[in-house]
């Protein structure tokens, strides 16, 4: 049986965030956030977070079709509406059928975990993702981290 991992790097020091990866034994973070350079992001910023991952043996890969697009997020953070978020955002998966990358991730990676900036996945789109993928992957399993 297969298992996508989730971690979101807010309120977790670089040690926690890279400890908790190890222990999963994540062999590949996939980077799911539409703004991967943000000045906010701290040791999170995409070339900063896969040089350290690479000390680690931890892949790392940005994959934006995963991200939601800027008016969907910048629609949640205006108005703080989940069931709408959660209804465009899913909707935005089929439509790219998100579904096909997570059959390719798992011919190269044993391991994967998905990346955003959530403390909590409760309402964060690395759930949605891992639990599309789920819905179309027998048996996939999701832990976050």
């Amino acid at each position: 049986m297969a298992t996508i991992y989730t971690i979101g790097f807010s309120q977790k020091s670089l040690r926690r965030f890279v400890g908790l990866l190890q222990k999963a034994r994540v062999d590949l973070l996939v980077d799911i956030r539409l703004r991967p350079d943000s000045q906010l992001a701290g040791y999170a910023k995409r070339d900063d977070l896969a040089f350290v991952l690479d000390l680690f043996g931890i892949g790392y890969l940005h994959q934006p079709l995963l991200a939601p697009t800027a008016e969907i997020l910048d629609g949640y953070r205006r108005t703080k509406d989940w069931a709408t978020y959660e209804a465009r955002f899913l909707a935005l998966l089929r439509e790219r059928q998100a579904e096909a990358l997570v059959h390719a991730l798992f011919e190269e990676q044993s391991a994967p975990c998905l990346l955003c900036s959530e403390p909590t996945a409760d309402q964060c789109h690395r759930r949605l993702v891992a639990e599309y993928w789920a819905s179309h992957v027998p048996g996939l399993k999701i832990v976050h981290l």
